[in-house]
């Protein structure tokens, strides 16, 4: 109890707080959203505990918002943290059903796909898929299988995957390797070559020609149990 009311006392109030708050609540590190957003590793851990960099780059706050389930105003510095104000309820009857498909993709060694017809859904609110940029994309909903994506991602956890089609650029995405599909930190390697990097160091890197890799779709949300 004392460790607990010691560290809320190093935490800002603010972004900083809900951003740690909703890596806790997700059980991801601050060292695996960092790498997340393409940075080092200390990078987060330095902007809660260190207040530097003193703000989010939009971009990485909407990367980061995305990832967690969370809205960017509640990474924005604002005057009144309008986060933790209360929201009128409202007549939401919107929704938007996202398939869930009978698939696994690897985070491992990779695997032979399965059946991808859909066997479920879930279903996200029209407001919610706006507040994340995600209101024109094309998702669905497969699951995790392996360990080589871990701390990010774990074995059984349920990821959206936008499909919709757009530039390349380096991410997580879900890809297709020959006959087996798998999930993977997808980065050039130069020209004409791409690298499927693991977040689990116990796995070599993956260099490939671009022609020989599917890019599927990227991964904009996680869900798994705690």
């Amino acid at each position: 109890m004392r460790q607990t009311q010691h560290f809320q006392r190093d935490v800002p109030a603010g972004p900083r707080a809900r951003l740690l708050e909703l890596s806790q609540l997700r059980g991801v590190s601050l060292a695996a959203l960092s790498e997340l957003l393409g940075r080092n590793p200390s990078y987060l851990q330095q902007f809660i505990r260190k207040g530097s960099p003193r703000k989010l780059e939009e971009q990485d706050r909407a990367t980061l918002a995305r990832f967690l389930g969370a809205t960017e105003d509640e990474l924005r510095e604002a005057q009144d943290n309008s986060y933790a104000t209360p929201v009128e309820p409202r007549n939401s009857d919107k929704w938007v059903e996202v398939p869930r498909i009978d698939l696994g993709a690897a985070a491992g060694a990779g695997r032979l796909p399965g059946s991808e017809a859909a066997f479920d859904i879930f279903r996200f609110s029209q407001r919610w898929l706006q507040e994340q940029g995600l209101a024109r994309a094309q998702l669905s909903a497969i699951r995790v299988e392996g360990d080589s994506m871990e701390p990010l991602l774990n074995d059984g956890d349920e990821i959206l995957v936008d499909c919709s089609p757009r530039p390349f650029r380096d991410g997580i995405h879900v890809v297709r390797l020959g006959d087996t599909l798998m999930v993977k930190r997808v980065a050039s390697a130069g020209p004409g070559r791409i690298a499927l990097l693991s977040q689990n160091f116990a796995y070599p890197p993956v260099e490939v020609a671009a022609e020989e890799v599917v890019i599927i779709g990227r991964v904009v949300w996680k869900g798994g149990r705690v």
